[in-house]
């Protein structure tokens, strides 16, 4: 990250094309208004490329002029428009339908461009920022994003790392959510060492829901690991599970079993059977909640009716 930072204040001196990469949840709305706000020259517009309808697109792009389709009784200024003097913002720029990458190109390339059933040319001048979370390089092979648009676009290039290469981060992403929504709250070591443990596959967004949830949760001062959000909990509990099974040291049934019992080759090497595993996942979850088979099977990701139905079937 501190590597972006550098990079975030050598692109933000110029005037060229940035093309940042990052899995979603990152956070490269927040790095794009950062280079954006080193110059701060007029305004920042988003076009959010995958939120647009394909057919709407074109001209919520470039605007469209009077009685250009029905509906259309008045011009309408497009959000290139918008950008002139300032920096546009192509959120997810690889859900950009094809036949508007070709415009889009002209547009970058000229500065000017054409609202929808205009007859005239329109100019904006400004700044482009992409983002994407997508491999642009292999869209490109596969004929899904123009090559041209993708040398435009890529002179500059920013990548910002997942959460889960920079889990060194999360006390500090932490403390500035507990920061900004909480009211006197601190957590404790073991919720981060939890936090630390998950992978955060919807990166610094999900880990700023999930602390908004657990403030939501707990009057404070102290969160603790009780109110941890499910998917952290389960996941936990996975760690745990996996880690016994290929310790070949499984915890043993409280009651019969219908499954046939591992044999101690397959202890050995660390393989039991899927209903081994699975016999053993709703121990353990029934244990960690005390008996309460609605969060025993919450935690588990199955209906409570599939979890009587399974407690019968395992004969616990």
């Amino acid at each position: 990250m501190r590597h972006v930072h550098r990079m975030v204040a050598r692109v933000g001196k110029s005037r060229f094309p940035v093309l940042i990469l990052g899995e979603t949840g990152t956070g490269k709305e927040v790095v794009a208004r950062a280079i954006h706000d080193i110059e701060a020259r007029g305004p920042f517009v988003v076009v959010d490329c995958s939120s647009i309808a394909g057919p709407l697109m074109e001209s919520e792009l470039f605007g469209y002029a009077k009685g250009a389709f029905t509906g259309a009784h008045n011009q309408k200024l497009g959000l290139l428009d918008a950008a002139n003097g300032g920096t546009a913002f192509f959120d997810e720029i690889g859900e950009l339908p094809v036949e508007l990458q070709v415009k889009l190109l002209r547009a970058l390339q000229e500065k000017e461009f054409r609202a929808v059933g205009g007859l005239s040319q329109r100019s904006s001048n400004f700044r482009v920022i992409a983002a994407t979370n997508r491999n642009l390089a292999l869209e490109v092979q596969e004929k899904r994003f123009r090559q041209d648009l993708y040398f435009r676009l890529n002179v500059m290039r920013v990548r910002i790392p997942p959460l889960r290469e920079r889990k060194e981060d999360i006390p500090a992403l932490v403390f500035h959510f507990v920061e900004r929504y909480g009211n006197g709250h601190h957590f404790s070591t073991d919720v981060i060492d939890a936090f630390r443990q998950y992978d955060w596959p919807g990166n610094v967004r999900e880990l700023e829901h999930a602390v908004q949830q657990m403030l939501a949760m707990n009057s404070g001062p102290q969160v603790g690991s009780g109110d941890l959000p499910s998917q952290l909990i389960h996941s936990g509990y996975e760690r745990q599970l996996q880690g016994e099974i290929l310790g070949g040291q499984p915890r043993t049934a409280v009651s019969p079993s219908p499954t046939p019992s591992p044999t101690p080759e397959m202890r050995a090497s660390g393989i039991l059977p899927l209903a081994e595993v699975e016999r053993l996942a709703i121990l353990h979850a029934l244990e960690h909640t005390k008996g309460d088979r609605t969060l025993a099977a919450m935690m588990l990701g199955i209906g409570r009716t599939t979890l009587y139905r399974k407690l019968k079937e395992y004969g616990l």
